[in-house]
Parts: structure tokens; C-alpha cells; sequence
């Protein structure tokens, strides 16, 4: 769910709206038997909000009725609901099950991976396929996660701080604030 209202959102924003989210609807079933209003009204402040709210409570209704009230731990079965792509499916999988069926790509990823020359794409699933292809299986959960730390901390994308930065050797990006080379 945390997933799914991250969609054009910080994760800041986020933090501040689940605790009181999943204090009202703690559960898939009580997700699924809310209404439409009362989820509006909770995640108002991610943005988009009439739209995850359909994704959230289509996610919960199709958990409860085809899962047994269980998250799937198959990217099949998670594509399959509401909200739910590749991106989303890959963090579930990772942090939920620790299960590695592919790289996160999210804003983080996608512009660092660009930076760094280890894809030349925009789109989110080619640049998922070039990072499949170059890091090794057992590094893909714990290599987003470095990734996306390393774009929030020190790669930022209004002002990458470059002079801070470990990898700075390696990055070759047009809009670096500080070169050693």
C-alpha cells in the first residue's frame, strides 16, 4: 500500500500518512471494505489521491477475494493488481519476501543509472533489463536500495553533491557541481 501512494510523492509525505492509514484500515479486508471517501480522505496529501484510492482499494479487494486475504508473492500475481507494476511488484517481492525477480526502478534508480552510464534509457523496464543484465541476481534487492539511498543523500537531483560523493570518479554527467578529472 506504502508502495502504491509513493507513485509522484515523497517519501516523506508518505511516512507521514501511513501510520494513521494503516492504523484505520490494519488490514487488506479493512482496506477492502472501506470506502472510496474514507481512503480519500487519509492519503489526500500524496497527490493524486481519487486515483490511488481506487488502486488501493481495487489492490485490497483482489487480495481478499483471489489471495486469501495474502500479499502474492509471485510478480505474476502482483501484477495483477490495481497500482501494482514492475517497480512495485520488485519492492514487495524484496523487502516482503526477499524474493529477487528483478531490479527497483524508480526516480532515484532511473537518474542515477543514466549518471553513471550504466544505461542509456529513459524508460523505467530497459533500464530494469540493462541493470538485470550487469549487476549480479544476489545484489539486485540490496543494489536498489544502496542506489535509491545514494540519490537521496548525496546524488539529489536539484543539486547533486558531487564533492561528497564516492562514485564521483565515475560519473561523467553534464550537470556535475564539483570534477575531480
Amino acid at each position: 500500500m506504502a508502495t502504491i501512494l509513493s507513485a509522484q510523492c515523497t517519501d516523506a509525505r508518505v511516512n507521514m500518512v501511513t501510520p494513521e492509514l494503516f492504523r484505520k484500515f490494519p488490514t487488506p479486508a479493512a482496506f477492502a471494505q472501506a470506502s472510496l471517501p474514507a481512503i480519500e480522505e487519509e492519503i489526500r496529501s500524496t497527490g493524486f489521491f481519487r486515483n490511488k484510492a481506487r488502486s488501493l482499494s481495487g489492490a485490497a479487494k483482489k487480495v481478499v477475494a483471489d489471495f486469501g486475504g495474502k500479499v502474492p508473492d509471485s510478480m505474476d500475481q502482483l501484477l495483477t493488481l490495481p497500482g501494482v507494476a514492475r517497480k512495485t511488484g520488485n519492492v514487495v517481492l524484496g523487502v516482503a519476501f526477499h524474493k529477487a525477480e528483478g531490479v527497483v526502478v524508480d526516480t532515484h534508480v532511473l537518474r542515477l543509472s543514466q549518471r553513471l552510464g550504466l544505461s542509456q534509457s529513459g524508460d523505467p523496464k530497459r533500464v530494469e533489463e540493462d541493470l538485470m543484465r550487469i549487476i549480479p541476481r544476489d545484489r539486485w534487492i540490496s543494489f536498489s536500495h544502496e542506489l535509491i539511498h545514494h540519490g537521496r543523500q548525496i546524488c539529489v537531483a536539484r543539486k547533486p553533491r558531487c564533492i561528497e560523493c564516492p562514485l564521483e570518479t565515475l560519473c561523467h554527467a553534464a550537470d556535475k557541481t564539483w570534477s575531480s578529472h
